[in-house]
């Protein structure tokens, strides 16, 4: 356990209750989905289903300002608004797909990008608990900052052209390890992406090498990645118009 004077105790905190919530609502949502009657059901005041993003977004709020406001040497309220704003962000970010489309996708589908969300949320921070560090801004100063510069900026426009050609998790996770984005960055481009559609015309060599290596290779990389998701958060098995 870090000391909590130390910067990185606000980080670990964060990812505690980052984790642990977002274990605890995937509990709660499929102990209500069952309908176990002992288990406290959705919050609806008045017949209105307040969804647990607003509680979310409240909880960010209080854990943000909260670690803003507080005196520098009040270390324990420092760390206890990171876990608060961790608390929030796993509530958001857990129903970030219906943020994104505007109607409550939850158990379908399109849900499943809330759960991507979440992991994305957890492995970068979990990165930067490692030791890792957003291009890299740990050796900005000093000498030879003008070639650092430059590098960084190499590596982001790695990572927008990895981003661009439909590898989120490459892009992401590129701006703190390195040599993920140009690995990205110079391979074929996903089917559907900005990128193939700008660059890869209907019927061309690239577009059906592109289509091949996503039925070989991606496609049962996504399906591993859903019967994770599916142990961890529930069947997203619902139609969107039910």
């Amino acid at each position: 356990m870090y000391p909590l004077d130390l910067p990185q105790s606000r980080l670990l905190f964060f990812f505690l209750g980052l984790v642990l919530t977002f274990v605890f609502i995937r509990i709660s949502v499929r102990m209500i989905r069952a309908g176990v009657r002992w288990w406290p059901g959705n919050f609806t005041p008045g017949g209105t289903h307040i969804h647990h993003v607003v509680f979310g977004a409240v909880f960010m709020m209080l854990g943000g300002v909260t670690g803003l406001a507080v005196p520098d040497d009040e270390h324990g309220l420092r760390v206890a608004a990171a876990a608060l704003l961790g608390v929030g962000a796993a509530l958001v970010l857990d129903e970030f797909a219906l943020i994104l489309h505007l109607r409550d996708v939850y158990w379908t589908k399109d849900g499943r990008l809330s759960v991507d969300a979440v992991f994305l949320a957890v492995g970068m921070t979990g990165l930067l608990l490692l030791g890792a560090r957003p291009l890299g801004y740990d050796e900005f100063y000093g000498e030879g900052r003008p070639l650092r510069v430059v590098l960084i900026l190499v590596n982001l426009g790695f990572a927008v052209v990895a981003l661009l050609k439909g590898k989120v998790w490459t892009g992401l996770l590129g701006l703190l390890v390195p040599v993920l984005p140009e690995i990205g960055a110079v391979r074929l481009a996903r089917p559907g992406s900005p990128w193939a559609r700008w660059r890869y015309t209907e019927g061309s060599p690239k577009l059906r090498r592109a289509y091949r290596r996503e039925a070989r290779f991606r496609q049962p990389l996504i399906r591993a990645k859903i019967r994770v998701q599916e142990f961890i958060s529930g069947r997203h098995d619902l139609d969107p118009d039910d």
